[in-house]
This record gives structure tokens, sequence and C-alpha cells, in this order.
């Protein structure tokens, strides 16, 4: 079973996961809001270069050599390293950040993948671009941080199908809520749940970024989903749906 573990500073607190093991990371929590990336790559203990995008809800991965040759920030949900020493971040608050590490090659990647993101499958395309660089699927880790839990996560049915439209063939804009929920739970029962309102479901997001990866080719023990909900734990985490506001956490990883 992969673990997870708080990390407290004079700042606040952080988790890491053991998958991620070798690599200086962090899942941050509402502790450290106010604090630049600066700060928080510190509190990994390097000295790498803090780099981020303008997060749209988009497919577009960008490389962190992009990052640093443009005045802009670059509009994208995903980043990948192209060099060793660079801290990639992401921002969520019920969205899931999603961490990887190549452990031969020491490359990494950081996503942020809400439901319009999972649904054209931006952590397909970000693992694309890392084998496009040479990763094998085989040598990849990939740790899903705190987000919103299906249990709390109410959808309407177009966003229900639109993500079940990435991992089941057949379903289209009129498959039944029924027919759906039942595929949809065959594939992973914590991926979905019935919501008391017919033409509502609760979609599980990290969920659904784990059976995108499994059908890419991953093993189970190449992921690992944070147990932590951010809409539930309100005195570590921000969440949009819980407070409407837009305060956000970050997450953290530096390449070799």
């Amino acid at each position: 079973m992969v673990m997870w573990h708080w990390q407290t500073t004079d700042l606040g607190r952080f988790l890491t996961c053991d998958l991620l093991q070798g690599f200086s990371h962090g899942f941050f929590t509402r502790d450290w809001q106010g604090q630049d990336l600066s700060t928080l790559t510190a509190a990994l203990g390097t000295t790498a270069t803090p780099l981020r995008t303008q997060q749209v809800h988009g497919d577009r991965v960008a490389l962190a050599a992009e990052v640093l040759a443009s005045d802009e920030r670059l509009a994208a949900d995903a980043l990948v390293a192209t060099g060793s020493d660079q801290a990639l971040w992401v921002c969520s608050a019920d969205c899931v950040p999603l961490l990887i590490a190549d452990v031969v090659s020491g490359r990494v990647a950081a996503i942020h993948a809400g439901w319009r993101g999972t649904a054209i499958q931006i952590s397909k395309a970000t693992l694309q671009q890392m084998q496009a660089f040479g990763s094998v699927l085989a040598n990849l880790r990939v740790a899903m941080g705190p987000a919103i839990r299906g249990e709390v996560y109410q959808v309407g049915l177009n966003v229900a199908r639109a993500l079940g439209q990435t991992i089941l063939e057949g379903i289209t804009e009129t498959t039944e809520r029924d027919d759906l929920y039942q595929r949809f739970a065959a594939l992973d029962p914590e991926a979905i749940f019935l919501d008391p309102d017919p033409e509502r479901l609760r979609v599980d997001v990290a969920r659904v970024n784990r059976l995108q990866l499994l059908q890419l080719g991953l093993k189970e023990e190449q992921i690992a989903l944070c147990p932590h909900c951010t809409f539930r734990d309100a005195e570590f985490f921000f969440s949009y749906r819980r407070e409407h506001l837009k305060q956000v956490q970050w997450s953290g990883i530096v390449s070799h």
C-alpha cells in the first residue's frame, strides 16, 4: 500500500507520497496561502527554478524550456521538464493535481486536471509528450494529490457522459443515466455514485484519470491516489465547490 506522509515546517504542512521517493515534491495545503513559488520550492529542500503556467482547463502540454523562454505566462494545464533542477508547479482547489516522475531519466511532469481537462485527456497528452522525450511507461510513477472525491462531486449527466466517453466505448450524448452508471461502476465502483437528483451523478475525477492511465498501459502499482478530499477536509485544503472563492493550493515536483 502506497503511503502518504505529512511534512511540517515553520510555514505549514504539505504531503509527500512514497511512490515519488527520491524526487523532491509536495502537495501543499492552505497553510501556504500568500507564499510565492520560490518559498514553496525552498520548502522542498532545493534551489531549483520554479516554473508554472496559466491554467485554462485545456489539453496543452507546455515544456519547461518554453516557459523559460517566454516573457508571458503560457496558457497550459500540464508542464514537462526539459532539464534538471526544474520545479514544476500546478495549483488546484478541487481539480486533480498529478505529479509524474520517470525513475530512470529523472524527468518529471505536473498536471492540473479538472473535469474539462480530464474529458479531453490532458493526462494522456502529457504521457505522450514524455514518451516523445524517451520515457518508457514502465518507468513512470504518478501521484494524484488532494482533490474533491466522487461521493461529494455532483455533476450533470453531460459532464458524466463526457468523462465516460474517455474510458468506455459507445457512450453518447443520449446514453441513459442508469446505463452510464452501471458501465462506469463496472470499471471502478468508486469512480461513480448515484445522486438523489435523477438528472445528476457523482463522479470521482481522480479515479477517471486513474482509469485513463491504466488503459494507456500503466500498472496499478505505478499510480497513487491521495486519500484526502479537498471538499471535506476544510482544515487543510481550499475547495471552490465548498467556498466559491478563488483560493488554491500548490503541488510541485523537481526534476533530476
